[in-house]
C-alpha cells in the first residue's frame, strides 16, 4: 500500500522506531556473533546502544512505554508513524515470549547445545530481517506488512 502523503519526518521516525525491536534482539544472536567475528562489525552501533540501555535500571520499560504513549497512543501523530510504532511494540512482545521460553528450554537442554544455539539463532536473524525489511518499507513510505503482526497493529490503532 503506497501513501505519496507520508511525510519525510514520518518516514524516518518510522524507520528508528524499528531500532527498539532491533537491539534487543542482540541477546539471541550473541552465539551467532561469536562464531562469525566479521558478522558483529555490523552490530557495533547496536551492541553499544544496547549496552547503554542494560546499563540505565529500566530503560527499555521507559522506551517501550515512550513508544507506547508518545506515538501509538497520540493522535496527532499520522496514522502511519502510529501502526510502525505498534507494529515495532509487537516485536518486542514478540522477542520476550521468545525469550521467556528459551528460558525454559534452555536449562532442559543446556545453554549451549545445539537446538538453544538453532533456535536462538533463528529468532535472531528472524527479527533482524523483520526489523530491516519494517525499515527499508517505512522509508519507502509503504506499510511493511508482516503476517499476523500487521492486522494486529492495526486493529489496536484507532
Amino acid at each position: 500500500m503506497n501513501t505519496p502523503e507520508t511525510s519525510t519526518k514520518d518516514r524516518s521516525l518510522s524507520a528508528l522506531i524499528y531500532l527498539f525491536p532491533l537491539i534487543y534482539s542482540l541477546p539471541f544472536g550473541f552465539i551467532l556473533l561469536s562464531q562469525f567475528p566479521w558478522l558483529a562489525q555490523f552490530f557495533v552501533p547496536l551492541i553499544a546502544l544496547y549496552g547503554v540501555t542494560n546499563s540505565l535500571p529500566f530503560a527499555s520499560l521507559i522506551i517501550f512505554f515512550g513508544i507506547w504513549f508518545a506515538v501509538v497512543r497520540n493522535d496527532n501523530n499520522s496514522y502511519f508513524l502510529r501502526f510502525n510504532g505498534m507494529q515495532a511494540i509487537l516485536l518486542n512482545i514478540l522477542q520476550i515470549l521468545f525469550s521467556l521460553i528459551m528460558g525454559i528450554l534452555a536449562p532442559a537442554f543446556g545453554a549451549q547445545s545445539l537446538i538453544s544455539a538453532t533456535l536462538s539463532n533463528t529468532i535472531f536473524m528472524g527479527s533482524v530481517v523483520a526489523c530491516f525489511f519494517c525499515m527499508v518499507r517505512s522509508i519507502q513510505g509503504e506499510y511493511a506488512e508482516l503476517p499476523a503482526l500487521s492486522d494486529a497493529a492495526s486493529s489496536q490503532i484507532r
